[in-house]
């Protein structure tokens, strides 16, 4: 970790990144892009910059949160899978204490941004930090967890609505929908990659769920998210750039499946990945939606 300078060379100090997962920023952008898709609509363009400002520092800061408090959850758990047996709980580099010390600074620095914001946000982020605390636990009862997880990573789409316009139209809901449908696509991509280790330690997923049939579900939900940005645009009278984003996000999803179509770790793992383009194409199609209305 040399590269992250002195500050980081700590042995501590590095534990504490890599448990917030500072290390892998991909779970930020997926947080990332469906926020600022609601921005954007919300404000109809470029929104103020106190709440881009906000819900940017929200995103990094609540995901970290998220690890966090997922790691404590999975901290019996997590030894016993090949992908996060040297999580610094899991490898005994920090405490639990230390953990949920750390968690509470976390969720303590997220109230005060979202203080900065008006009642109806304040009064959906507690919302938001029951999503993203209980989620990890969804794991164990249910066969959908993801579906919970994409309610939790989209819970920020009500908010900046409610942030930047004061109320929650229907747009923000059928967003969140949508959110939904792109979760389970990546996360199911994620689970595949441990599949084997969940089954064997009785964690429950998508990936599990699907079966053999993973593939083609993932497909077939593909298609239900383009299906639905193509209703959602047509609904709201919107014009090319927008088209032109969902079009790219179908070209995006065939190669996300071809390529993980030999089941392989590696390939399913990078499929996963491939999603950031995915959000980001539909943010680059909302920002062109807004600049040519």
């Amino acid at each position: 970790m040399s590269d992250l300078g002195p500050a980081l060379s700590h042995p501590r100090l590095d534990a504490y990144w890599r448990l917030m997962r500072f290390d892998r920023p991909i779970g930020i952008l997926l947080l990332l892009w469906p926020t600022l898709w609601a921005l954007w609509l919300a404000a109809g363009g470029l929104p103020s910059l106190q709440n881009l400002a906000i819900f940017i520092a929200g995103v990094v800061i609540m995901r970290a949160a998220g690890c966090v408090g997922n790691d404590l959850a999975d901290r019996d758990i997590d030894p016993h899978v090949e992908r996060t047996r040297g999580r610094p709980l899991a490898a005994g580099e920090l405490t639990p204490g230390a953990a949920k010390a750390l968690l509470a600074v976390l969720m303590g620095l997220a109230f005060a941004l979202v203080l900065l914001t008006n009642a109806l946000t304040i009064k959906l982020s507690f919302i938001g930090a029951a999503l993203a605390l209980s989620y990890p636990f969804f794991k164990r009862y249910i066969d959908l967890p993801q579906v919970v997880l994409g309610i939790a990573f989209g819970w920020s789409i009500p908010m900046a609505f409610a942030a930047e316009a004061g109320s929650v139209p229907p747009l923000a809901w059928a967003l969140l929908g949508i959110n939904v449908c792109y979760a389970i696509i990546y996360d199911t991509f994620y689970a595949m990659v441990d599949r084997e280790d969940d089954r064997a330690i009785g964690v429950r997923s998508t990936a599990l769920l699907f079966g053999r049939h993973d593939l083609l579900v993932i497909g077939l939900l593909q298609a239900l998210m383009v299906g639905a940005c193509l209703a959602l645009g047509w609904f709201q009278g919107w014009h090319w750039p927008w088209y032109a984003g969902v079009a790219a996000v179908a070209v995006l999803f065939v190669l996300q499946t071809w390529s993980a179509r030999g089941r392989g770790r590696e390939a399913c793992f990078r499929a996963f990945l491939a999603n950031n383009w995915v959000g980001c194409a539909l943010f680059l199609g909302i920002v062109g939606e807004t600049l040519v209305r």
